[in-house]
């Protein structure tokens, strides 16, 4: 059974309600501050839970409008982006000038680099999904372009998004097993990508011709993980760019391209090592599906990232992934 943490405002001190809400809502998401319309009756219950570096809440609340201030912004630990998708009830979703009406289903993103809020006129439910920058990167280019865009989740791409983690989330909070959440979770990334892919704000970023090489960049890099000769030259041939032009894409992000690559390789190893599926493959066999071609090369990189050998991570299981 996956771990969940539970905090309800029943039963704390009225003086101190509010003031309780909105120090478990900034350690569960980022810095926020709730104005309720009633502070007096107002009631909050949240439970969240975290699969790897996905941040996974159910928030219930009476009417409420919660803001990400400016002030806010600078006392952010690191960038986010929240996917927030209506259960029940209704939202206003703002950031960037841009306003998204959410119904039950419907979904919208906030950038936790810039200020933005959440209106509640009545009494709702929302689920809320956390997903690091680094990650998100991985399947937009520039997700900073479509917050606050209203996804429907009766139709479409945005509505297989909107039922495949409606769903999951009801059996992960019942006998799901917690591991198989990750693959389900970068499935729904992999649709939620898809959806936005298609919507106008996602096509005319701030660069948009370099976001565009970015994402077809990335793209190509996920297909070809498990290709030995994955260099910065064939992803440029590939791309028909120049390699340094490739080199300049990547050269405001904090990580060169090999050292993206080397990373990704790892990361999408150690998910294989503690796979029950994958108990029966030898962990060289595990290194060859992602482009290691040299056993001792692949032990001293996975211990350089995770700070233990392929094997003691696989006996290990969550332990060391956490």
């Amino acid at each position: 059974m996956a771990q969940f943490e539970t905090f309800s405002t029943a039963g704390v001190d009225p003086r101190r309600k509010i003031e309780c809400w909105n120090d478990y809502a900034s350690d569960s998401f980022t810095p926020l501050v709730s104005d309720p319309v009633d502070a007096r009756t107002f009631n909050g219950h949240l439970v969240r839970t975290c699969v790897e570096d996905l941040q996974l809440a159910e928030v219930y609340s009476d009417p409420q409008l919660v803001r990400h201030l400016r002030t806010h912004v600078t006392r952010s630990r690191d960038a986010m982006f929240f996917l927030h998708m209506q259960l029940e009830g209704r939202s206003i979703v703002r950031q960037d000038g841009h306003e998204a009406n959410l119904l039950p289903g419907d979904f919208a993103i906030c950038d936790t680099t810039r200020p933005y809020d959440l209106q509640f006129d009545a009494p709702n439910r929302m689920f809320v999904l956390g997903i690091p920058g680094n990650v998100m990167y991985r399947y937009l280019g520039s997700p900073e372009s479509i917050v606050s865009v209203h996804m429907p989740g009766n139709r479409g791409m945005s509505g297989l998004v909107s039922g495949l983690v409606r769903s999951f989330w009801t059996d992960f909070r019942g006998q799901f097993d917690p591991s198989h959440a990750p693959r389900v979770l970068h499935a729904a990334l992999d649709l939620m990508a898809g959806a936005y892919s298609t919507v106008p704000q996602a096509l005319v970023a701030r660069s948009s011709l370099a976001a565009a090489h970015r994402v077809r960049i990335l793209s190509f890099i996920e297909a070809h993980l498990s290709d030995p000769d994955l260099t910065p030259t064939s992803i440029a041939q590939a791309c028909r760019i120049t390699t340094r032009y490739l080199h300049h894409l990547f050269s405001d992000e904090s990580e060169t391209v090999a050292r993206y690559i080397l990373r990704r390789r790892l990361e999408e190893c150690s998910k294989a090592l503690n796979t029950t599926a994958q108990r029966g493959r030898t962990v060289t066999s595990i290194a060859f599906d992602y482009g290691f071609n040299s056993p001792t090369h692949f032990g001293r990189a996975f211990r350089a990232r995770f700070g233990v050998t392929p094997r003691e991570f696989r006996r290990n299981g969550d332990s060391v992934a956490a």
